[in-house]
């Protein structure tokens, strides 16, 4: 078959669709009938049906307009077989070319561009290139584009400041005197037109470009007035004094704008600064440094002003970037100073009272004012001095001591006030340290001052050292010893040196009762006049285990108690229980009998003894008369006996005779033990007693006795024989005749 290169053109929207390319033909085809189809993308593959041939002819047409822009070549393949379907030849290749046509219009990439330029740029500045595409064919004039400016605006200085690169789209500036701030921006229109730019069969299109002038600094600032006006007080400090207005053409907010301020002249101590402020571009003249009225009481400052970035070469600068600026200073009533402040004085610690140790003055810097000064103390923590209120003599009113706590690093500070008799009054402060030297007068202590030790000395020690509150030399080396009293100190313990600091407390003995001792320690410091003294360190001695950790112990405190003493106050305590206990068993028995007893006589026919009150004898020196009638027992009747066992009040009679009520016999047959027990509890559980010895009565036996005479204990005796009053010889002396009498002594 006879194959070939086909170039179709593409195709106009207005053509007919169905176009002959091509006759495929075989060499064959005379001889024998055959049949012609193609294959392949736009065929019988996608794009389908673009394509088609004729199966008797071999006649190629194309069926459908052809776009360069979507598909640029075909590649097809033409079969030839026979009426039996079977291939005479081989398949040929048929490459299939679509031809551009100039039917897009250049696109640029977008509407409005934007760019800039600085002003005063030179001719032949670059300030921005714009880009436009055609769909057409770049290598035919189709697609080949030419840039041109159509307009510009404003038009004003030149009409032609800027020109474009009409094959690549860059903009350059033409002309000289670019001034933004007479034109700020240009806008172009820029036109692209194919087929090389013919304008009568090329296809156009345009496009916005936006130049922005930007700034330079061609433009100095300007102070608006050659003199500016301002004042202070002396002392003051961050005050803003003037404020320096400028003027400035170039865009604001910019570097070409912002105005930085420098003073060159008139404050060489730099009393003053000028900074800017940001919104407003103005220079603040804040005053940084106190100023004292009595040096300087005027300034005369110059003041440049100039921008953030350089002026532009050939700018010159302007008379008005130079200002100057008058500050007045007035005087006001300042504060007296001390000097020198704080002032250091060294002295030696213990008595100086009401010595003069120092003069402490203030300056008054308000030279030309006629003031005096007042002296006062502000802050004297231990109140140790006074100071002359117009001289400023310094005198000590108590003993200076080192130790107090009031001392750092044995620096005493206090601190002085003077005040002028200006108006207002001005005031200020003065310091003053008092070294302290230091003397021995602090005797040394034991430390710990408790601690614990098994009660078998080859266990351990207790290592022990001394607080001093004096500094060397008036410290250590200690001496550590044991008093020689009491004795039995130095017999159960030892104090071993270990050092010129500490020592070693441990048991003399192979074993020490545990318990808790009272151990009195001599120790004497190292001054140049010692010191000594006894202090006491309390022992836990415990029983230890392996470890030589404590595991038990017994309270017993006492200062190396012997074994021997020990038991002997043990035994004394039994003793002293047993006693108790057997008292508290005859009491009981005693209140069995006399409630059997009770039950049996009849009240009325108590003839019990009455001891009848003939005087009321006192205390001593603190006596006073007391109501004895409370001790009578009360009317049964009338008086419930309360828990104590009898009402009782001790307070002065109110009359020189009272008069007491008559009180029933007692339920308790000849029992006065039992009253004077019972007048001993309501004593002890009164809350009211007087708080010093006095006497107590403890019965009454009213008016009348009911058997006359004291004769009645013989009657009283006869009756009940069984009663034993032997118990009464134990009361003392004044009772131990009535035992002889009833006990069953001699009868009188």
């Amino acid at each position: 078959m006879v194959a070939g290169l086909l170039r179709p053109r593409e195709a106009n929207r207005a053509s007919i669709y169905k176009q002959s390319l091509k006759m495929i033909r075989s060499d064959n085809d005379e001889r024998v009938s055959l049949h012609y189809s193609v294959t392949g993308p736009g065929a019988d593959q996608p794009p389908t049906s673009v394509f088609s041939i004729d199966p008797i002819s071999g006649q190629l047409s194309v069926l459908k307009p052809l776009d360069r822009e979507h598909l640029t070549n075909f590649n097809l393949r033409a079969h030839a077989v026979n009426l039996n379907g079977n291939q005479v030849e081989n398949p040929i290749d048929i490459m299939i070319h679509v031809i551009d046509m100039n039917d897009n219009r250049p696109e640029f990439i977008q509407q409005i561009w934007n760019g800039s330029v600085p002003e005063g740029s030179k001719p032949g500045t670059s300030v921005m290139t714009l880009t436009s595409k055609d769909k057409d064919d770049p290598k035919t004039p189709n697609g080949q584009l030419r840039y041109k400016i159509v307009s510009q605006n404003p038009a004003s200085l030149s009409p032609n400041m800027f020109t474009i690169n009409n094959k690549t789209g860059s903009i350059i500036t033409v002309a000289a005197g670019l001034d933004r701030e007479k034109v700020p921006q240009y806008t172009l229109i820029i036109q692209a037109t194919d087929m090389e730019g013919n304008p009568t069969y090329g296809l156009s299109n345009t496009a916005t470009a936006v130049i922005t002038v930007t700034d330079v600094n061609d433009n100095p600032p300007e102070f608006t007035s050659n003199t500016f006006f301002g004042e202070v007080s002396e002392n003051q400090v961050n005050v803003i004094l003037v404020n320096l207005a400028v003027s400035d053409k170039d865009q604001p907010n910019t570097a070409a704008w912002d105005t930085v301020y420098r003073i060159t002249a008139g404050d060489p101590m730099g009393h003053f600064s000028v900074p800017t402020d940001s919104g407003s571009n103005k220079g603040l003249v804040t005053l940084i440094k106190p100023i004292d009225y009595e040096v300087n009481r005027a300034f005369v400052l110059t003041v440049v002003a100039v921008n953030e970035v350089p002026l532009q070469s050939g700018v010159h600068l302007s008379r008005q970037s130079t200002a100057t600026v008058s500050v007045q200073v007035n005087d006001v009533n300042e504060s007296p100073y001390f000097e020198p402040s704080p002032k250091l004085l060294k002295l030696q610690e213990g008595p100086q009272t009401e010595s003069v140790i120092t003069t402490f003055t203030a300056q008054d810097p308000d030279h030309s004012m006629q003031q005096s000064l007042r002296y006062s103390i502000l802050s004297d923590p231990e109140d140790w001095l006074r100071i002359d209120s117009i001289n400023g003599r310094i005198t000590t009113v108590s003993v200076l001591d080192r130790e107090s706590p009031y001392v750092q690093n044995n620096i005493y500070t206090a601190i002085f006030l003077a005040t002028d008799t200006g108006f207002p009054p001005a005031s200020g402060t003065g310091i003053l340290q008092i070294l302290l030297l230091d003397v021995n007068d602090n005797a040394p202590q034991v430390s710990p001052s408790e601690a614990t030790i098994c009660d078998k000395p080859e266990n351990s020690g207790i290592n022990i050292t001394a607080l001093d509150g004096d500094i060397p030399p008036n410290t250590g080396p200690f001496i550590f010893e044991l008093p020689s009293q009491p004795a039995e100190v130095r017999e159960n313990w030892t104090v071993t040196h270990l050092s010129g600091e500490c020592a070693q407390l441990a048991i003399k003995f192979d074993f020490m009762e545990s318990g808790i001792y009272e151990i009195p320690i001599i120790i004497t410091d190292s001054g140049d006049m010692p010191l000594s003294n006894t202090s006491y360190l309390r022992v836990k001695v415990c029983h230890c285990d392996h470890n030589g950790e404590c595991i038990a112990w017994h309270p017993i405190i006492g200062t190396g108690m012997s074994t021997g003493a020990i038991l002997t106050l043990l035994l004394c305590i039994i003793s002293l229980l047993i006693l108790v206990l057997f008292l508290v068993m005859w009491i009981k028995t005693q209140d069995k009998g006399r409630m059997a007893k009770q039950l049996l006589i009849d009240p009325e026919d108590d003839v019990r003894d009455n001891i009848f009150k003939y005087d009321e004898e006192g205390g001593g020196e603190e006596d006073q008369d007391y109501d004895l009638s409370q001790l009578q027992q009360a009317d049964i009747e009338n008086d419930v006996i309360g828990s104590t066992g009898v009402r009782r009040l001790d307070e002065r009679p109110l009359h020189p005779h009272p008069q007491y009520p008559v009180r029933s016999p007692a339920p308790h047959l000849g029992d006065v033990e039992d009253f004077i027990s019972e007048g001993l509890r309501a004593a002890d559980n009164d809350p009211s007693a007087p708080p010093y010895d006095s006497l107590l009565v403890f019965d009454y036996e009213g008016n009348g006795s009911t058997v006359g005479s004291v004769s009645s204990i013989s009657f009283s005796s006869s009756i009940d024989d069984d009663q034993d009053y032997d118990y009464l010889s134990d009361w003392g002396p004044r009772f131990r005749k009535f035992a002889e009498m009833y006990g069953g002594g001699t009868d009188e």
